[in-house]
């Protein structure tokens, strides 16, 4: 079985809500920017310029990550990154940061930023791993969970 990453398609939004609820409800609180983003991707990601992807196994989505522009910094934030329990431990989050990195490495002047939180150490290790560097959060984050951001910048 082969790993494919595919595009943003409405009939996935669901994996998309479900995917990330899931972890978000298990180690933090669903925040009310997180349910409104999760409820309209195409309103909050798509139609603003940004893109949602899919690892899909089979008939399966497994794995799943959004990028949002943000014209005012030069970037894009990586956000949104989720891989069901059933299939973690098996690259599926490696090979779509790996995906997400050569994705934007073919946009023009970009930059990668994500926020997160401490208590995730295998994303921000693998974060770290793939050349996220650690960067100040600023005081008004969106994200309550947020007490580390990072950025990516092509070589």
């Amino acid at each position: 079985m082969a790993l494919e990453i595919i595009p943003f398609d409405p009939q996935f939004a669901t994996a998309f809500y479900d995917l990330n609820i899931e972890w978000l409800s298990t180690l933090f609180e669903v925040e009310p920017f997180d349910k409104k983003v999760l409820s309209d991707p195409e309103t909050y990601i798509i139609n603003k310029g940004g893109y949602i992807f899919f690892a899909k196994l089979d008939e399966d989505i497994v794995g799943t990550f959004a990028l949002i522009p943000l014209p005012e910094q030069e970037a894009y934030e990586l956000t949104k990154m989720a891989v069901s329990p059933h299939y973690r431990g098996q690259k599926i989050g490696q090979q779509l940061l790996t995906f997400c990195i050569d994705f934007a490495t073919r946009k023009n002047d970009f930059r990668l930023l994500l926020y997160s939180s401490r208590k995730l150490e295998n994303a921000i290790h693998l974060y770290r791993k793939l050349g996220f560097v650690e960067i100040p959060v600023e005081s008004d984050c969106v994200y309550e969970r947020c007490d580390i951001k990072m950025e990516y910048r092509p070589l």
